[in-house]
């Protein structure tokens, strides 16, 4: 299956061609004229902030290259099993006193049981009543399970699409891309906002990452929030050893993202532990404004609190208001 065409006045259809084009710009000229567009949507130097836990770790059946999360590869993780309601709650709180204003909670299921879906909702509930924006990553829903989500207050739903269609299968052949798709719409359907994004330096070329950015632009309509997440190498995964991504090429997909995507809000996610603050200042010029903060992301690494606001400060970057993100029209 497959999204529809988006048909609103001001969208158009993104041909890979097109967006390879982008990437070609003089880097300059690409940078002014995403930045030209972020301006015209969203506050110049306002910054989201989000915290993500894992409150359910390891022994995933999915064979995903990237993740050491699979049952599938030797990795460090150590398993965990659901992590209980209080526990959850001081995780919240203390990213709230931080300052996130979303809270993101990721469980490593290919998809959760009816039961495990009931105990997820209580965390939902849980931390929705302190105020913060909600979402969560559980892997592909069943019929029905969106709107259970729905009805317990959550907010975004988080499904990436990963890579291109055409090297997905180089990636992932435990699921197909359109079991991504059908939970997409599914999440849509639901009424639920949509968190999709992928990952780069996969070992994909620049037109795979082109077509990244066309699948997600395409979709009807597109994502709230994408997330652009940089490969972290972990030791024991299949992608363990793939060739490091040209930061300044990041540069360029975050500013190619928010040229096709105006109204989305861009998340620098994995990888920035190991970039330069210069990288993410360009990231910034380029249209990325949003971030998680805390020091780790799942099962991998992320900048201290502290660093992120000593940069934040540097470049007079300030937290985005409420409500996060607007709605697509």
């Amino acid at each position: 299956m497959s999204f529809s065409i988006r048909h609103e006045t001001l969208s158009r259809i993104w041909p890979v061609s097109d967006i390879l084009d982008l990437f070609a710009l003089p880097f300059n000229d690409l940078l002014l004229q995403a930045q030209t567009i972020h301006r015209q949507h969203h506050p110049a130097n306002a910054v989201q902030q989000s915290s993500l836990l894992s409150i359910k770790t390891g022994a995933c059946p999915e064979d995903c290259a990237y993740c050491p999360q699979s049952s599938r590869y030797a990795t460090a993780v150590e398993q965990a099993p659901l992590m209980p309601l209080p526990q959850v709650l001081e995780a919240a709180r203390q990213a709230q006193a931080a300052g996130a204003q979303r809270f993101c909670m990721g469980a490593a299921w290919r998809s959760p049981t009816e039961r495990q879906l009931d105990d997820v909702i209580e965390h939902v509930q849980a931390v929705k009543a302190l105020g913060m924006e909600t979402c969560v990553t559980l892997g592909m829903l069943k019929p029905g399970q969106a709107e259970r989500l729905k009805a317990a207050g959550l907010d975004y739903y988080n499904h990436n699409l990963d890579t291109a269609p055409e090297y997905y299968g180089e990636i992932i052949h435990t699921r197909t891309y359109d079991d991504r798709l059908q939970t997409l719409q599914r999440v849509r359907d639901a009424g639920l906002k949509v968190c999709c994004g992928g990952i780069v330096g996969l070992g994909e070329s620049r037109e795979i990452r082109a077509g990244l950015i066309a699948a997600l632009a395409n979709l009807d309509p597109y994502p709230e929030s994408v997330p652009i997440n940089q490969l972290v190498k972990v030791p024991g995964t299949p992608l363990a050893d793939a060739p490091d991504l040209d930061p300044l090429e990041f540069v360029r997909t975050i500013a190619v993202t928010r040229i096709v995507m105006p109204k989305t809000v861009v998340r620098l996610s994995a990888g920035r532990e190991s970039m330069h603050d210069s990288t993410q200042a360009l990231c910034f010029m380029a249209g990325a404004n949003s971030i998680f903060h805390g020091e780790q992301l799942l099962t991998t690494p992320n900048p201290h609190t502290q660093a992120d606001a000593s940069l934040f400060q540097r470049l007079g970057l300030v937290p985005m208001p409420q409500p996060t993100e607007a709605h697509l029209s």
